[in-house]
């Protein structure tokens, strides 16, 4: 069998709901050992989302399939000196510690970087939090759509125009991102063990990855760019770099760079060849400067055909476009199947979504199904020297669940 990249690498998921336990699941795709460890009773929170109003019905935890994946479960109670102890053994033989407990938890609980450290110094502790771990708001909590999305300003820069509302995010928008930060940042650190010996501390924040997602404009901000009107879609300075209602109700949008070789092109797919010689719309600042017009001119156009018909059209002519795709298209996508965008669970016919980076040479596993709390409990402490007699102490003081 094929060795696996992290094969051998020892993890602690320390941490709740998603972007630190996801940074945990990719490592995991490439072969480490991730221990999930989480407190008796509930569990992880994030078990519970799919449970919250407003999310969709299903017999499946949908949320626990795809980021708790491929993990052992540890129910532990880390209040107590019992529970520490376990824990401290457990942070002696392993390589990565992820959390994103906020500071004050964190000291509380006895699982800082500075407490930590001393017990392995190839320790790679990986810590994420909302706001970053100094400051006032260091300890206080982040969720994406709080500290991502809001805090960032992309909440406000996606909107059509200033008079609608905020737009709000959608579940984990912005902590798998960010998940893939922390996985860089863990990755980072192993190099440099690799180089020294020694172990690190890394660390991430909703808030920094929400402006380095709108870093674009962020940084025409930080450099006093003077700002243009926030148009609406039927307003937009460039028709052919705009989105459109297909006959089906399905939309499609442009993306025409180079405009001035490819406007005959889409003339011609639109049966509109009178637009190339049309003197309002000449030249690339002609078609700018009339842009409104040209809007509703494709308006009509696009709402003769459905979008499959469309996406012919335009394919056959190498034009960029992209289809703007809904939930119902993901199952039968076949790009994203043939690529391994979507995987299917060993043993079993349901789909999941691949962490998103590949590496020649080293296959990732088949991901297996996620566990229940503490399902592997008794299993990893006998891996720690316990025998049944103190695994049974631990159960009934109720450390160990």
């Amino acid at each position: 069998m094929e060795a696996r990249i992290f094969e051998g690498l020892k993890v602690l998921d320390c941490a709740s709901f998603i972007a630190a336990p996801a940074a945990a699941t990719v490592l995991s795709d490439f072969g480490a050992q991730v221990i999930k460890i989480e407190p008796p009773g509930l569990g992880d929170p994030y078990r519970n989302l799919p449970n919250l109003p407003g999310y969709p019905i299903s017999a499946h935890n949908f949320a626990w399939l795809l980021d708790g994946r491929n993990k052992r479960s540890l129910a532990l109670d880390l209040s107590g000196s019992e529970g520490k102890a376990v824990l401290y053994r457990l942070v002696a033989e392993a390589d990565v510690f992820i959390t994103n407990f906020p500071p004050a938890v964190r000291r509380r609980l006895g699982i800082t970087y500075e407490e930590l450290q001393p017990l392995n110094a190839r320790l790679v502790y990986a810590s994420f939090t909302g706001y970053g771990e100094r400051g006032d708001e260091a300890d206080k909590p982040g969720f994406d759509s709080n500290a991502y999305w809001a805090r960032s300003g992309l909440m406000d820069l996606v909107r059509a125009d200033e008079n609608t509302t905020p737009a709000r995010s959608v579940a984990g928008m912005g902590d798998h991102p960010c998940a893939m930060a922390l996985y860089g940042a863990i990755v980072t650190a192993l190099y440099k063990r690799e180089r020294t010996g020694k172990g690190s501390h890394v660390s991430s924040n909703l808030m920094a990855n929400g402006v380095w997602a709108a870093g674009v404009l962020a940084q025409a901000r930080l450099c006093g760019a003077k700002f243009q009107e926030r148009r609406p879609r039927e307003r937009a300075l460039n028709a052919v770099t705009n989105h459109y209602r297909c006959q089906d109700g399905r939309w499609l949008i442009l993306s025409l760079l180079n405009e001035e070789r490819q406007w005959p092109t889409l003339a011609r797919c639109l049966n509109r060849e009178d637009l190339i010689t049309d003197e309002r719309f000449t030249t690339k600042a002609d078609r700018h400067a009339r842009s409104v017009e040209l809007i509703r001119i494709f308006d009509e156009v696009f709402a003769t055909k459905n979008l499959a018909e469309w996406r012919a059209i335009l394919d056959g002519n190498g034009l960029v476009f992209g289809v703007v795709g809904i939930l119902d298209d993901i199952p039968h996508d076949r790009q994203m199947i043939e690529n391994e965008v979507l995987v299917p669970f060993d043993n079993d016919t349901m789909l999941t979504i691949n962490s998103p980076i590949w590496i020649d040479g080293s296959a990732k596993i088949k991901p297996r199904r996620p566990p229940a709390i503490g399902e592997h409990s008794d299993e990893i402490l006998r891996e720690l020297g316990y025998d049944d007699a103190a695994i049974r102490k631990l159960r009934e003081s109720g450390t160990v669940a």
